[in-house]
């Protein structure tokens, strides 16, 4: 059994927390919980085992609540600042992902889902390896190429030894994607086809923020290059 697994072992049952926000396992996500039905979550949560589930919802503030089948993210709150009005500052992480099997009929506030959790299936280590180095290549120009566009200074962190599956995860949270494609690659059950996604979909952009940063830095220079021109 995973640690994932063993952090829900036993729960069958969830309070949710729609959001217009894809969760990923292994993802921090800080949260700000002012709405009343919520701050009652938090205060039940504490006295359990600390894990919600937060589900994309695209308008989150209607009546719609997400159907059975929904593939949401469990999410450990970790950290707890209380503020005088009792409104909350918390620090999530994803823990597992889960499906929603049918709905609890309570008096509390907020949602209960009957969920199941899952992870991805069991692949080949080797070929898992060899994509997750691409796509960790992939992203690390990229994010390069961001920091140079930004006049950012820090050293990268050194993403390519990282384990596939939390690769595909961390890659996932952080690229520039529509909300509905990243609730697409949360409910893929295999680290390679997430892997080949966003493969394509960094392959697609990482010429373009390159040459951004390439053009960022030239006008730094006030469009000198270093290089001599001929004109004929």
């Amino acid at each position: 059994m995973s640690e994932a697994s063993d952090k829900v072992s036993g729960v069958s049952e969830l309070p949710l927390f729609p959001l217009p926000m894809v969760l990923f396992p292994g993802v921090p996500l800080p949260l700000h919980i002012f709405e009343q039905r919520y701050r009652q979550m938090l205060d039940d949560i504490r006295n359990t085992n600390n894990l919600f589930g937060l589900s994309y919802l695209e308008d989150a503030s209607e009546n719609d609540i997400p159907p059975a089948g929904h593939v949401g993210c469990v999410a450990e709150v970790t950290e707890t600042q209380t503020l005088p009005d009792g409104r909350s500052n918390i620090l999530t992480v994803g823990v597992i992902r889960y499906r929603i099997e049918s709905y609890v009929e309570r008096d509390d506030e907020y949602l209960v889902a009957r969920v199941s959790f899952f992870e991805d299936e069991p692949e080949d280590s080797d070929a898992l390896n060899a994509s997750a180095q691409e796509v960790a290549g992939s992203f690390t120009r990229i994010a390069r190429a961001v920091r140079k566009i930004n006049d950012e200074r820090a050293n990268l962190p050194d993403i390519s030894d990282t384990e596939p599956q939390r690769l595909s995860f961390l890659v996932a949270a952080a690229v520039e994607l529509d909300t509905n494609a990243k609730q697409l690659l949360l409910e893929i059950r295999s680290t390679s086809e997430r892997l080949d996604r966003l493969r394509e979909i960094l392959s697609l952009v990482v010429d373009n923020y390159e040459e951004r940063a390439r053009v960022h830095e030239l006008a730094k220079g006030n469009g000198h290059s270093g290089k001599k021109f001929e004109l004929e």
